[in-house]
């Protein structure tokens, strides 16, 4: 059994429209019957449906259909059985409220106040706020740092209480790193004196 195009119907219109294809090759292309494709010709099938281009669609190249409108014996091969369906793995970024925003700022003061090991980049990267922002707010610089309220992140549904535990287990790591390659220095200066 040949795979029949997408919309069948609709491509065996604009293929009646727009070519000088047989019945029978048309009807064997779309997986139509002949009688369809006649009743498609004489305007009595398909009323109202609009034709739908093959090449476009990448299912038929156009040396294809003027292979087959040469030689009335020789049926149309489609191109492209499977049309290619995306599955990005990108995460969207979820809309924020205007209302919820001043949220961020909040959130990015309550993680430096109790989780103080979390660099500046993963806290911006947790709330959704420049680094910038996450150092201003360290520093004490932010434009409205009096005005900031520190508020858990997680109970405002910012992000999962997972993604924050990830991020910490992060920071110890590096924490750790650090300090034995800071070990491993002193070790090499010492036995360098």
């Amino acid at each position: 059994m040949t795979k029949a195009p997408l919309m069948p119907m609709a491509t065996a219109v604009w293929l009646v429209e727009n070519t000088s294809l047989t019945f029978k090759q048309i009807a064997e292309f779309c997986g139509l019957h002949e009688v369809e494709i006649q009743g498609i010709a004489d305007g009595e099938v398909a009323k109202g449906i609009v034709g739908y281009s093959p090449i476009i669609s990448g299912q038929l190249s156009d040396e294809e259909i003027k292979l087959s409108s040469v030689d009335e014996n020789r049926p149309l091969n489609i191109i492209n059985e499977e049309v290619e369906i995306k599955n990005s793995e990108t995460k969207i970024k979820k809309y924020i409220p205007l209302s919820k925003r001043q949220d961020k700022p909040d959130s990015a003061l309550w993680l430096i106040k109790n989780h103080s090991i979390l660099k500046d980049s993963q806290i911006a990267k947790l709330v959704g706020v420049t680094k910038n922002s996450v150092t201003s707010i360290r520093n004490k610089s932010y434009w409205n740092y009096n005005s900031l309220n520190a508020k858990d992140p997680v109970a405002m549904g910012l992000f999962s209480q997972k993604d924050l535990l990830n991020a910490i287990e992060k920071a110890e790591r590096r924490i750790i790193k650090e300090k034995k390659d800071k070990e491993k220095l002193n070790l090499t200066n010492k036995s360098g004196n």
